[in-house]
C-alpha cells in the first residue's frame, strides 16, 4: 500500500514537473496523452476491482458467510477507495466485471484510449440482457478495429450497440422493457439557486401523456392571457395537481435549520432546507418571515409555491432554529413553542443547542435500546444524510455505530444517521466503525 502511494505520489510531482507545451498543438497532443493515460488507469482499476472481488470472496468464505450473501461490502469497500458513494461503488463493481470477464475487446479499446469509462459503461448497460456468449459476440462485432468508436458521439455508441443486442438476441430485448417498469420513482436533487429537480422514471406512455396534459394546460391560460411562461405554467400546474394546493404546501412539513442570529438579527449565516442541503440566509428568512402582502411567488429570491392559505387539515410548517447554548445542554424538541400565526401558513420554532466554541449540536444520552424520538430527530438534522464518506443518499436508519449488545450506548456521539445499504454493509463481516467528531 506504501509503495503505491509513493507511485502516485511520483506520477503527480513527474506531471507537475512537465510544463506546458510552446504551441497550441503541443497543449492538446498532452491534453490528448493525458486523457489516454486516464483510460488506462480505469482499465487497470476494473482488473484491480475483480482480483479484489475474488479475494474478498474466498475471505468470505472462509470466514463462514452464507453463500447467498457472497460478495456483501464489496463494492463499499472499492467506492471508499475510489472516493464515491456506495451505490456508486457497486455500479463500477458490477462494470469491472463485466469489462474482465465477458467484454474484452471493450477492455481493451479502454486501456489504449479509444473509450473513455463512461462511453465503456454505456456499452456495458446496453448489453445488460444478454446472455455471458451473446454479450461477448456483441463484444467482437463492436471492436475497436472496426471503427465503431472513431468519431462517435454518446447516442451513436448506444444506436450501435442496441441494433447490435438485437441481432443477436431480438426476443431477450423486446421483453427486457418489461421489468424495466418496475423501475419507475421519482427523485429530488438540489440545483442552484434554492432550485431543485424533480425527476419521474416513467414508462413512455405515461410520461408522454403527463407532459401532453401539462403542455395543452399551459397553452390553453397562455391563450387566456396568463403573463407566465409555458415552462412556469407547466411547472405550477404539477405542483398543484401533485399537492392539491397553488402553493404547494398542504399537509407538509419544511424544516429549516438556522442559527438564532439569522432569522432575529439579519446575520449573513446560511440556512439548511432538510431534503435539499444550503440556502441562502435571506432566503430563509423571507421563507419564515415574507413581507406583509407579498406572496411568494418563486423569483426575486423569495421562496416557491406559497400563494394562499394551506387547505383544511395543514400540518404545521416546522424551523428548527439553532441556539448558542452551554456544553451538555439538553436537546428540547419537546419543548415546541408556536412562533407565529401567519396567513400562509403555520410556523413552528424548536430550539436546538450548540456547543459555544466549536458549533457543534450537542443532545441529551439515553439508556434505552432504540432512539427515543427527541434524540432521533435530533440526529437526523445534524446528519442530514446518510453519515457513510461519499454517501449522500437519505437517511433511512439510525445506527448505533458501537453495536449496542456489544456494550454502545444510544447516545448522540454513538449514534449515526445511515441510508438502508450502508448499514447493511457496517454488518459485514470483517467491516469495523468507530465514532469520530
Amino acid at each position: 500500500m506504501d509503495t503505491a502511494v509513493a507511485d502516485v505520489a511520483d506520477l503527480a510531482v513527474l506531471l507537475a514537473a512537465v510544463g506546458p507545451a510552446a504551441d497550441s498543438a503541443g497543449i492538446i497532443d498532452r491534453i490528448r496523452e493525458l486523457e489516454d493515460q486516464k483510460s488506462a488507469a480505469s482499465a487497470e482499476q476494473a482488473r484491480l476491482a475483480v482480483a479484489f472481488d475474488l479475494l474478498q470472496r474466498r475471505e468470505q468464505a472462509r470466514l463462514g458467510v452464507p453463500a447467498e450473501k457472497l460478495g456483501a461490502g464489496i463494492g463499499a469497500q472499492l467506492a471508499l477507495a475510489r472516493r464515491e458513494s456506495p451505490a456508486r461503488g457497486g455500479r463500477l463493481l458490477g462494470l469491472a466485471k463485466a469489462l474482465v470477464t465477458e467484454m474484452p475487446h471493450t477492455l481493451a479499446a479502454l486501456q489504449t484510449g479509444q473509450l473513455n469509462e463512461w462511453r465503456a459503461t454505456l456499452l456495458v448497460r446496453e448489453t445488460a440482457c444478454l446472455t455471458p456468449a451473446d454479450r461477448a459476440a456483441v463484444d467482437a462485432d463492436l471492436a475497436a478495429d472496426t471503427g465503431t468508436f472513431a468519431g462517435a458521439g454518446d447516442r451513436s455508441l448506444v444506436a450501435a450497440a442496441q441494433a447490435a443486442a438485437y441481432r443477436r438476441d431480438p426476443r431477450t430485448v423486446t421483453e427486457r422493457a418489461a421489468p424495466a417498469v418496475s423501475d419507475r420513482h421519482v427523485s429530488l436533487r438540489p440545483a442552484p439557486d434554492t432550485m431543485c429537480h424533480l425527476t419521474a422514471l416513467l414508462p413512455v406512455t405515461a410520461g408522454v401523456a403527463d407532459y401532453k396534459a401539462l403542455t395543452v394546460h399551459a397553452d390553453t391560460l397562455r391563450a387566456a392571457g396568463d403573463p407566465r411562461g409555458r415552462g412556469q405554467l407547466m411547472a405550477d400546474a404539477m405542483v398543484e395537481r401533485t399537492t392539491g394546493t397553488p402553493g404547494g404546501i398542504s399537509g407538509i412539513e419544511i424544516q429549516v435549520i438556522m442559527t438564532d442570529r439569522t432569522p432575529f438579527q439579519g446575520d449573513a449565516e446560511p440556512a439548511r432546507l432538510t431534503g435539499y442541503g444550503t440556502v441562502p440566509a435571506g432566503w430563509a428568512r423571507a421563507l419564515i418571515n415574507p413581507a406583509p402582502g407579498r406572496a411568494h411567488s418563486g423569483e426575486g429570491g423569495t421562496p416557491p409555491g406559497h400563494s394562499g392559505p394551506p387547505g383544511p387539515g395543514a400540518a404545521a410548517t416546522n424551523t428548527d432554529t439553532n441556539v448558542d447554548g452551554q456544553s451538555g445542554s439538553p436537546i428540547r424538541t419537546g419543548d415546541a413553542s408556536r412562533a407565529a400565526d401567519d396567513p400562509a401558513f403555520t410556523l413552528w420554532l424548536r430550539r436546538l443547542y450548540t456547543h459555544p466554541r466549536t458549533g457543534e449540536l450537542v443532545a441529551m444520552d439515553s439508556r434505552a435500546r432504540l432512539f427515543p424520538p427527541g434524540l432521533r430527530r435530533f440526529i437526523q438534522t445534524r446528519d442530514d444524510t446518510c453519515r457513510t464518506p461519499y454517501c449522500d443518499a437519505p437517511i433511512r436508519h439510525l445506527d448505533h455505530i458501537i453495536p449496542w449488545h456489544t456494550g454502545g450506548p444510544t447516545t448522540t456521539d454513538n449514534g449515526a444517521g445511515l441510508c438502508e445499504a450502508c448499514n447493511h454493509t457496517k454488518e459485514t463481516p470483517g467491516w469495523t466503525a468507530r465514532p469520530r467528531p
